[in-house]
């Protein structure tokens, strides 16, 4: 890190940013946890809850508000967690509930919430529910799931596709009916409709809820309910983009986002409400992700948050692609809040796709400036604050079945969900194994969490002190935010909160360029990356300015 890139903190002192009005996950830093990888107690290979407890201090020191879980529930482990078997129980591959009660404890001691995953559109196959669901038609869960007929032909109901590809619906004998899977063949889909569904899932959200958890991440929310009469969905218009299963053909009209949703939404709501300070953010894809995610966090009555798509499978970071996120957003009366993530478990690392091998650093100091920017919350993916690369792994070591399947046209989720590198010179790199369930990413070792911890220039240091200034700004944390320069390379924007007004500008691109905007009205410069000032921005650089 250049001098330039620290801190320049020489006016008032930074202040609190919450007040009593405002909820404690409004503008918070969340940071993401995949447990398989992130660390290993017992040798296994595998990453576990205990692992996690003991690296809590690390999160904390990071100064984010929370922790996002994701799925440690009993389960067959097809498609690594997101497959429940078991909705109130660890799978013994993590530990046991106690060892979850454990990182509670130690979580909430050191000011730390934790959000969990919920997968409430589909479970596993082995779930006692679809074991006596597809036992009989005439079982008290019969309807639990999505059967249907199949057409006077023996084909499926209806032409839905799934997104791992291949048809939705697989042939049971046992009902001599197709079940619905939106996934993978061993995710049968639940019954959302049902009113018994909902009960039990809200159930098991209480169950969490009584043990602590202080929030979910709503896991493909918006494939929790389906078109009952089973219509065919339309084909999509062609584009520009690759197709590569058979799910990318249509427009999903039919097999996902029905209207009923948002009561159930509303049932999830009011649960937390009950519980006081719980958070609710909904994972939404999809090519209606924008009014969905609007629908599903309107008002005060449903999720406080969403996150979509608009960063995590972008191939390229420009000026355009920010302007069009988060002017989805205004700061308007009734709009729900938005949070943004660059990377996480089923994207590949943004530095991997942002960026060349080259201009690493500086790209990853400017991309987290960038972050910590953004007007709503921002989640952290595990190694995002050391850099992570994405990791090549060859097809003989993939586990991702998504990636198998459309070998080579997908591009691998394992290569993301690495072991994280706690001591660089460790032949485990300090994970607890040294054959754990994915490869090392050998370039890691550089950047490994001991080696940054050594130097002070480094992004983990650099990241700590962005979150510490997010945290203590209001303008960053809550304020509204206005563009007010946008070309094919710079992009420039205030953050303002009561008399707090913050302008952050950002060169996204390889060439200097000059300062976009006037700057008379400025005084402080907070942060600057590589050597960016008032009269001009080198490349991949970013700047920040009090008024």
């Amino acid at each position: 890190m250049t001098p330039a890139d620290a801190p320049l903190l020489r006016s008032r002192p930074m202040t609190a940013t919450q007040t009593p009005t405002t909820p404690w996950w409004k503008g918070a830093t969340i940071y993401q946890i995949y447990p398989r990888s992130f660390a290993d107690t017992n040798g296994d290979g595998i990453g576990d809850l205990n692992g996690i407890t003991a690296h809590l201090d690390y999160v904390a020191a990071l100064g984010v508000d929370a922790v996002w879980l994701s799925p440690f529930f009993t389960s067959p482990m097809k498609d690594f967690g997101y497959d429940v078997s078991d909705y109130r129980d660890v799978d013994p591959i993590f530990g046991t509930l106690d060892d979850f009660d454990a990182l509670i404890a130690r979580a909430h001691a050191l000011g730390l919430k934790i959000i969990i995953d919920q997968v409430y559109s589909h479970t596993s196959e082995e779930h006692d529910w679809f074991r006596q669901s597809r036992a009989s038609r005439s079982s008290d869960k019969a309807d639990w799931y999505v059967w249907a007929d199949a057409k006077p032909d023996g084909t499926p109901p209806s032409n839905w596709q799934s997104v791992f590809g291949g048809p939705a619906w697989t042939w049971d004998a046992r009902r001599g009916q197709y079940y619905l899977h939106n996934f993978l063949k061993d995710q049968p889909q639940l019954n959302g409709h049902n009113p018994a569904v909902q009960d039990a899932l809200i159930g098991t959200a209480k169950f969490w809820l009584d043990r602590g958890v202080d929030g979910f991440r709503l896991d493909a929310i918006n494939f929790a309910m389906h078109d009952p009469a089973l219509t065919d969905n339309p084909p999509a218009p062609a584009t520009n983009r690759a197709r590569t299963r058979s799910f990318d053909f249509q427009l999903k009209l039919h097999n996902q986002s029905h209207p009923d949703i948002v009561g159930f939404i509303e049932r999830i709501r009011a649960l937390l409400d009950d519980h006081g300070t719980g958070f609710t953010v909904a994972e939404v894809g999809g090519d209606d992700s924008d009014r969905e995610m609007k629908l599903f966090t309107g008002g005060n009555g449903r999720l406080n948050s969403a996150y979509g798509f608009d960063f995590l499978y972008a191939d390229r970071l420009t000026p355009d692609l920010i302007v069009d996120a988060v002017g989805n957003w205004p700061d308007t009366p009734g709009l729900g809040w938005p949070s943004w993530a660059f990377e996480n478990h089923d994207a590949p690392r943004a530095i991997s796709r942002w960026t060349t091998p080259d201009r690493r650093e500086a790209f990853a100091r400017m991309k987290m400036l960038l972050l910590v920017a953004l007007r709503g919350n921002i989640f952290l993916y595990q190694g995002e604050e050391l850099g992570l690369t994405q990791v090549d792994i060859a097809f003989a070591d993939l586990l991702d079945p998504e990636a198998i399947a459309n070998w080579p046209l997908t591009l691998s989720r394992d290569g993301a969900r690495t072991p994280m590198p706690w001591i660089g010179a460790a032949a485990d790199l300090g994970f607890g194994s040294t054959r754990p369930w994915l490869p090392f990413g050998e370039d890691h070792r550089a950047i490994a969490v001991d080696v940054q911890e050594a130097d002070a220039t480094s992004l983990l240091h650099w990241t700590r002190t962005l979150i510490a200034a997010r945290k203590a700004h209001p303008a960053l944390r809550t304020g509204s935010l206005r563009i007010v320069h946008s070309d094919d390379a710079v992009i420039a924007f205030e953050r303002v909160c009561d008399d707090e007004t913050l302008l952050c500008a950002f060169n996204l691109g390889e060439q200097p360029r000059d300062w976009p905007i006037g700057i008379a009205t400025y005084g402080d410069c907070l942060f600057a990356t590589e050597g960016a000032d008032t009269t001009s921005l080198p490349p991949l650089s970013g700047l920040v300015l009090r008024r």
